[in-house]
């Protein structure tokens, strides 16, 4: 196996968790930006289909959550363990950049 497939195939987790990071960031994001626009219209049907928006987004994020909670990828509720989930997932990171930059 070369070094390239080698690498991919040890970052199986850490490519489901970065996924999974980007995809809870993007709900928190969409979350925020409709309850923005919510107060920002003016008719009742938009503020209707807006808040129906709302709601499945945060469904959506719950979702997110309970699989990256289930794998331990995300502590909401341990602020320390997740700081050291951040710091586990940074150097991970730098490391895989770092092996890139050597070949």
């Amino acid at each position: 196996m070369n070094q390239t497939m080698q690498n991919m195939a040890g970052m199986g987790g850490m490519t489901d968790q970065v996924i999974a990071t980007d995809f809870l960031i993007s709900a928190k994001s969409g979350i925020k930006n409709l309850a923005l626009a919510i107060t920002e219209t003016s008719t009742k049907e938009v503020r209707d289909t807006l808040t129906q928006y709302l709601n499945d987004a945060i469904k959506t994020h719950e979702q997110i959550s309970n699989y990256m909670i289930s794998k331990g990828y995300y502590y909401p509720d341990d602020m320390s363990r997740q700081l050291e989930m951040d710091i586990q997932a940074s150097q991970t990171a730098i490391n895989l950049q770092q092996q890139q930059q050597q070949q």
